[in-house]
C-alpha cells in the first residue's frame, strides 16, 4: 500500500486516496447551481437555529441532513464523524473490546452474549453464550426508547474501549431450571482482530479446504497462503476455496490471494472512475506458489466485492471452477476523503473490472424508478465477455458460477424459530446439561434431543404466522368483497381445515431443515466459529459438487475449456 498522497485501493468499504478537484470540468451553470444550493442550505440551517421554537442540536441535525443526502447515492458512500471508529475497524479488521458477538434478546428486552470469540478476553474470562448483559462499568444497559438495533449498538459502544482498559460486566446467567443467576466479570479489553480463516483442513486424502470469511483484515492473504502451504504439505493435490458469505475487503489482499495461483505480472483487476486519478491496474507482483493445482471456488449471493474479484478473476483466467450461486454483484470502489474536524467520508469513485474486461456491478444507483426504488440489471441488458480460453461470461450481475447449485427454499417456520431465539435458547439449555460433547466430526443431534426441542417449544407455547393462512385470509376478504363467498363457503371451509395449524406435523416435516441449525448452534458453544464451519460442511451440496469435480480431472478440464461447435 502507498500513503502520503498516493493511492490506496479498496472494495466493500476499502480505501482509495486520491485527489479530486471540486468543480473540475463543469459548466458555469452547474457551478452556479452548486453554489446556490450550498447557500440555500446554509441559510435554512441558520434560520432554523435562530427562529425555531425549540432548541436544536446543530451537530445532530446537520449529520442527519448529510446522511439523507448520501442516501440518494449508494449504500457505500458514507459519512464518519470524528468519534466514529467504524471506518478504522472496517479497513483494518481490528478494534479494542472484549471479543464477543452480541445481539438483542427479545424475551428479556436486553442484549445477550451470542458467541464469545475463541482466544479473546470474553471467552478467557468465562462469559458464555446466553449470558444477558445487565450492566457495564456500573451503567445499567436498559432499552428505554431504543430500537433493538439501537440497543445493540449502545451496548456494543460501551463494551468497546482502548486495549488494556478494564471492563466490568454484570450479567444474568441462565440455569437449567430457566431461572437466572447474576454474575460479575472483570475483563481487560484487548485488540480484537477478525479471523479471516476460521477453518482450513483436509476433506480427504487429496483435497484441501480453506474457508475465507473476509478480506478486510490487513495481511489476511499471508494467513491464506500459510494455510495453503500447510495443506499441500499434508498431501493436498487439489484445493477448495470457500468465499460464501464473504462480503469483501481490501482489494490488494484479494489480488495477493489470486497471486498464489497465477504467474507474476498478470493483471487481476483495474479501476475506472470519472477522473484519471481513479484509474489504476493491479497486477500480481510475486512468484506464485502453485499454478497447476486444480481449484474449485465456492460462491453464493453473499459473496461480494473483493471476494468477487477473487472468484471472478480466477474464472476469467480459467484457473478455477466456480461453483454455487450467482454472487452479490458489487463492482464499486470507494475513496476515503478527509473532512474538517477529523471527520471523513467514504465515497464511491470508481468501478472495478476483472481480467475479461467485465464489471460485476449488478445495480445502477444512478438510475431509479419513479418511486425511488432501484433494481438489479436484467439479464437481457448484460453483455458477453470472454475468459482467457474463450469461454463466455457476462457482466452486470455478479459472478455466475460454472456449476450452479440448487438452493432449496427456506420454510417459513425456520424464520420464526431463529428470530424468536428458540434454537438459541435450546442450545443454551443443552450446553448447561452437557459439559462436553463429541468431536465435531462425530457429534450428531439425536432423535431424543429433537424430541426435547419440540417439548420446549410446546412448553413455551411457540406459535408462528403461516403464510398460507395469511393468503387464505386475504382471499376470503376479496371473495366477500366481490360477492363470491356465498357460493364458495364449502370450498373455503375445506381448505381452511386442510391448512389447520399442526406444530408437531410441521416440526417433523421440516426436521431436515431445522436439525442442522440446532446442531450448528450447539457445536458453536463448545468449538466456537471453527466448529460451526466444520459442522456446516457435513451436508453441503456445493462442497460435494466441488469434491466430485476435483476428483474427475478430465471433467474439471472440460469445464475450463471452450466447447467445440
Amino acid at each position: 500500500m502507498k500513503r502520503n498522497g498516493k493511492v490506496i485501493s479498496i472494495c466493500v468499504g476499502m480505501l482509495l486516496l486520491g485527489g479530486i478537484f471540486f468543480g473540475f470540468n463543469k459548466t458555469d451553470d452547474r457551478n452556479f447551481q452548486i453554489v446556490k444550493s450550498l447557500d440555500v442550505f446554509n441559510s435554512v440551517f441558520k434560520e432554523l437555529d435562530m427562529f425555531y421554537v425549540d432548541s436544536i442540536d446543530p451537530k445532530e441535525i446537520v449529520e442527519y441532513g448529510i446522511r439523507a443526502m448520501l442516501a440518494k447515492t449508494d449504500p457505500y458512500t458514507e459519512y464518519y464523524p470524528e468519534e466514529d471508529n467504524t471506518l478504522k475497524e472496517m479497513t483494518t479488521g481490528k478494534f479494542g473490546g472484549i471479543g464477543s458477538v452480541i445481539r438483542y434478546y427479545s424475551p428479556r428486552k436486553r442484549v445477550a452474549i451470542i458467541e464469545p470469540s475463541e482466544g479473546h478476553p470474553a471467552a478467557e474470562a468465562g462469559l458464555k453464550a446466553g449470558d444477558i448483559i445487565l450492566e457495564i462499568n456500573g451503567k445499567e444497559m436498559l432499552q428505554e426508547n431504543r430500537t433493538p438495533n439501537e440497543m445493540t449498538s449502545y451496548v456494543s459502544d460501551n463494551l468497546r474501549g482502548e486495549p488494556g482498559t478494564l471492563c466490568v460486566i454484570k450479567v444474568d446467567r441462565p440455569t437449567s431450571d430457566s431461572t437466572y443467576v447474576p454474575m460479575e466479570f472483570k475483563i481487560t479489553r484487548g485488540t480484537i482482530r477478525t479471523n479471516p480463516v476460521p477453518y482450513y483442513g483436509m476433506l480427504n486424502d487429496s483435497i484441501g479446504f480453506i474457508y475465507i470469511s473476509t478480506f478486510s483484515v490487513e495481511g489476511c492473504s499471508k494467513e491464506i497462503k500459510r494455510a495453503f502451504i500447510e495443506l499441500k504439505q499434508q498431501g493436498a493435490t487439489s484445493m477448495v476455496l470457500d468465499v460464501r458469505s464473504n462480503g469483501g475487503g481490501l482489494l490488494s489482499e484479494a489480488v495477493n490471494v489470486v497471486n498464489i495461483f497465477v504467474p507474476k505480472g498478470k493483471e487481476i483487476v483495474k479501476t475506472k472512475g470519472k477522473f484519471k486519478q481513479m484509474d489504476h491496474a493491479y497486477r500480481t507482483t510475486n512468484e506464485p506458489i502453485d499454478v497447476e493445482i486444480p481449484l474449485a471456488v465456492l460462491v453464493d449471493g453473499g459473496t461480494a466485492s473483493a471476494a468477487e474479484i477473487l472468484s471472478g478473476s480466477l474464472q476469467d483466467l480459467d484457473r478455477a471452477v466456480v461453483i454455487g450461486n450467482r454472487t452479490y454483484g458489487k463492482g464499486l470502489v470507494q475513496t476515503l476523503r478527509n473532512l474538517p474536524y477529523n471527520s471523513s467520508m467514504k465515497i464511491t469513485t470508481a468501478k472495478y473490472y476483472i481480467p475479461s474486461g467485465r464489471c460485476v456491478q449488478a445495480i445502477d444507483y444512478s438510475k431509479r424508478n419513479a418511486d425511488g426504488s432501484i433494481a438489479r440489471t436484467p439479464d437481457s441488458l448484460t453483455n458477453v465477455f470472454h475468459t482467457a480460453a474463450g469461454r463466455e461470461v457476462r457482466d452486470g450481475g455478479g459472478i455466475r458460477p460454472d456449476m450452479e447449485v440448487k438452493v432449496d427454499k427456506t420454510p417459513n417456520i425456520l424464520y420464526y424459530l431463529v428470530n424468536e431465539d428458540m434454537i438459541f435458547d435450546y442450545a443454551t439449555q443443552y450446553a448447561l446439561q452437557h459439559p462436553m460433547i463429541a468431536k465435531v466430526e462425530d457429534f450428531q443431534l439425536t432423535d431424543a434431543d429433537y424430541a426435547d426441542f419440540k417439548a420446549m417449544l410446546k412448553k413455551r407455547d411457540f406459535t408462528y404466522d403461516r403464510q398460507s393462512e395469511e393468503v387464505l385470509k386475504k382471499l376470503k376478504e376479496f371473495a366477500e368483497f366481490e360477492g363470491y363467498m356465498e357460493n364458495a363457503k364449502e370450498e373455503f371451509a375445506a381448505l381452511e381445515k386442510k391448512l389447520q395449524h399442526n406444530l408437531d406435523l410441521e416440526l417433523d416435516r421440516f426436521a431436515k431443515d431445522i436439525k442442522p441449525l440446532i446442531t450448528e448452534e450447539i457445536v458453536k458453544r463448545y468449538y466456537f466459529e471453527k466448529g460451526a464451519v466444520q459442522e456446516t460442511l457435513k451436508e453441503d451440496i456445493g462442497l460435494e459438487k466441488a469434491m466430485e469435480i476435483l476428483q474427475k480431472l478430465e471433467e474439471y478440464k472440460k469445464v475450463l475449456t471452450v466447447a467445440v461447435k
